[in-house]
């Protein structure tokens, strides 16, 4: 089987490295394009084996998958060239497009048939197969729902959901990245305040916070049962997580999920 990443930029390179490193794929069943021949020569350091091309119409007509990882705006333009050379009944494509709707790639495509379509929402932690995926369908059998669930399983946690749910999928997971990172980063300057040194304040926050994760999904309890047991009356603790609700914490996360919904 063959798969073709149309678009292998920050996301769609987050992909293959992913699969590679999975051992799910090989290197030479991967097809990767690039816009750019410096777009090319950083797909051929980075992806050493798989098969670099600026040529999309090449690298679709041979793929059994297709990946459209493209920016949004280049959509159009990407669908309209690989087009002549697709084959619905044979391939599957999976557009990774924030705010393509399905419909909208049905009418790109421009099919006799109302073909099968995926839309996924992967955040860029399938680099480290510890992502999480949101995949949405249309008009797609069950077996080849399982061949996508399964490639994106293979690079971490796939939640198979309606479209309407995409968008609170990528404010939860995509940018939920960020709004991590932001907590990581703060968390390491109040380190740097209380007297460590910048990189060992730096993995003693990314430690905690990939112990608390951990935690949670081996164990399966509710956060706050979690917080109770290091919480003591009167204790250290109890002081800072107030400190932080005085100062908003709570609402400040949801609000900022809520503003990118």
């Amino acid at each position: 089987m063959k798969l073709a990443i149309i678009g292998t930029g920050n996301m769609g390179g987050a992909i293959a490295r992913g699969l590679i490193a999975s051992g799910t794929w090989q290197a030479s069943d991967l097809i990767c394009t690039a816009k750019s021949d410096s777009g090319l020569v950083r797909i051929q350091s980075a992806l050493p084996g798989v098969q670099a091309s600026r040529d999309n119409r090449l690298a679709a007509r041979e793929a059994d998958i297709i990946i459209l990882a493209v920016k949004p705006w280049f959509i159009s333009e990407v669908i309209e060239e690989i087009r002549p050379v697709l084959d619905f009944k044979r391939q599957l494509i999976v557009s990774v497009a924030a705010g393509i709707s399905l419909q909208e790639m049905a009418l790109l495509l421009a099919a006799p048939e109302v073909p099968a379509l995926f839309r996924a929402i992967p955040n860029t932690a399938v680099e480290v197969q510890d992502g999480v995926t949101f995949i949405c369908q249309q008009n797609a059998t069950e077996e080849q729902m399982t061949v996508v669930e399964g490639l994106f399983a293979a690079l971490g946690y796939t939640v198979v959901t309606d479209e309407q749910h995409l968008n609170a999928g990528t404010a939860l997971a995509s940018c939920g990245i960020a709004f991590a990172m932001r907590y990581i980063r703060a968390a390491m300057e109040g380190g740097v305040e209380l007297g460590f040194r910048p990189g060992e304040a730096a993995r003693i926050v990314q430690h905690t916070v990939h112990g608390a994760a951990s935690l949670l999904l081996q164990s399966g309890m509710h956060p706050e049962v979690a917080i109770d047991q290091v919480t003591t009356a009167g204790g250290i603790t109890i002081k800072g997580l107030n400190a932080m609700e005085r100062s908003g914490f709570t609402a400040a996360v949801i609000d900022g999920l809520k503003a990118s919904s």
